[in-house]
């Protein structure tokens, strides 16, 4: 423990070093949720994945913990190419003492805004800016973390809800066209959702559904 502290208080240019990186890491875990939610393409993701248990009406299945699962490892696999600039061009170089924590976060912040800006609609980019009053920016990399940030998000809440509604057609048309039947059958107290549920898993399982909606949110970034 005194060693720890030792660390922070000693005027030595490598423990002071060593202690700024700690810092560092340790603000970059405790920000870590927000950024993985907020500026990657999690929320996609983990929205479409939930619109497709919706539409099947097969309550807790798949299980949160599998989704989650699913769209972290969906995450870094997207954004793997970006993640590895960042390490190479700001981590790196900064753990290596070779650039300043002010230029490791323009560098680290380059390759996010690049992704973000590819993802984020001019309507709800000029939102944020106009509410700033900021002025039109020259490049993507002028415009600011903290208007860029919330743009994206809502972006990625819209796509991921039109992606939701495209999933959703088919199974409702199951789920009228079963309510018809048993209602011309006069079966009105039975649930038409307990007979079109293995119809909709069929139908989904036929059409290689999680292969399908896989592929789309790849093609989606």
């Amino acid at each position: 423990m005194n060693e720890f502290v030792d660390m922070f208080s000693s005027s030595d240019p490598s423990n002071v070093a060593t202690s700024v990186k700690l810092l560092l890491l340790l603000t970059v875990l405790s920000l870590a949720p927000g950024i993985l939610i907020l500026m990657t393409s999690f929320t996609r993701i983990i929205i479409v994945l939930s619109f497709v248990r919706t539409s099947l009406a097969t309550q807790q299945m798949p299980p949160n913990q599998v989704l989650i699962g699913i769209a972290l490892f969906l995450t870094f696999f997207i954004m793997a190419p970006i993640f590895g600039e960042v390490y190479d061009e700001a981590l790196q170089p900064l753990f290596d003492e070779e650039i300043t924590l002010d230029e490791a976060y323009d560098r680290a912040s380059a390759p996010m805004k690049d992704f973000m800006a590819e993802h984020t609609r001019q309507k709800d980019l000029a939102l944020f800016m106009n509410y700033a009053q900021l002025e039109k920016p020259e490049t993507v990399q002028e415009i600011p973390l903290t208007t860029l940030v919330p743009a994206f998000a809502i972006s990625e809440l819209k796509t991921a809800f039109q992606m939701g509604f495209m999933i959703f057609v088919p199974f409702l048309i199951i789920d009228m066209a079963v309510a018809s039947v048993l209602m011309s059958m006069g079966m009105m107290m039975l649930p038409p959702v307990m007979i079109s549920l293995p119809f909709k898993i069929l139908l989904f399982v036929l059409v290689d559904g999680w292969y399908m909606i896989t592929h789309s949110l790849l093609d989606s970034f």
